[in-house]
């Protein structure tokens, strides 16, 4: 679903991201693994339009996206949470829901006026991810995990077809973790391909079916979670035996 080519993205005299192959596969559970600093969240970066590449391509399905835009390459059918939640915490839990939607002007949903359909859809989101009893409460008072929730409940309003989730069980209790695989695997089930950023090893090693390590910068070793797992230059990077 997205192939990257000879990815590279430098900031000064370090090189974040160098020669970046990569292959997600389509209607997978693909998890991108790696030490920290080895580059994750910058090709995020870099898939997303956050952040343009020094060289290389990146293509979704059949489209050049290189250097495009966030906001284009969203309406593509790419969606993508934080490693740091982004939300609006003064604004309720249904309000941020609402806010993704670029049908509802932030005018209207201030002024209490709402699509009737993008609020029971809202609402539909909010009772999948568990977090519906909350829909009047600000963001705020949320705990993180539940927040994180929030988030990826907010980018499934723009039906995605293509999800990728920048670290989604850092910071959250056990209990939200299995609540969070459980969808994962749902959506999933339901057609959404993922792309997963994850340190938490049994999380990803449990649900995901393709496997890509990075070691400074790139891609090491890729494929199924058993092979990744004893692979010799996995062993050495990752987990340093």
């Amino acid at each position: 679903m997205i192939t990257t080519a000879g990815l590279r993205k430098s900031y000064g005299g370090v090189t974040a991201v160098r020669d970046a192959t990569v292959e997600v596969l389509p209607g997978k559970i693909n998890a991108l693994i790696g030490p920290n600093g080895s580059g994750k969240t910058t090709f995020f970066n870099l898939v997303t339009g956050l952040i343009k590449p020094d060289s290389g391509t990146v293509h979704y399905r059949d489209t050049d996206i290189t250097g495009r835009s966030p906001h284009r390459i969203a309406h593509l059918g790419l969606g993508r949470t934080f490693q740091l939640c982004r939300i609006f915490p003064r604004m309720t839990v249904l309000e941020n829901m609402l806010v993704a939607v670029r049908r509802t002007r932030l005018r209207e949903l201030l002024a209490g006026i709402g699509n009737p359909a993008e609020i029971e859809r809202a609402r539909g989101w909010l009772r999948r991810t568990g977090i519906e009893h909350m829909e009047t409460a600000e963001a705020r008072e949320l705990s993180y995990g539940q927040q994180k929730l929030l988030e990826l409940a907010a980018v499934l309003m723009a039906e995605p077809e293509l999800i990728l989730l920048d670290e989604p069980a850092g910071g959250v209790n056990p209990a939200l973790i299995e609540r969070l695989v459980t969808l994962i695997r749902e959506l999933n089930a339901e057609g959404h391909t993922f792309l997963v950023v994850e340190h938490n090893m049994d999380m990803v090693m449990g649900m995901s079916d393709h496997v890509i390590v990075f070691d400074r910068g790139a891609p090491i070793c890729a494929g199924p979670p058993r092979q990744v797992r004893s692979d010799p230059r996995v062993l050495e990077a990752y987990l340093g035996v």
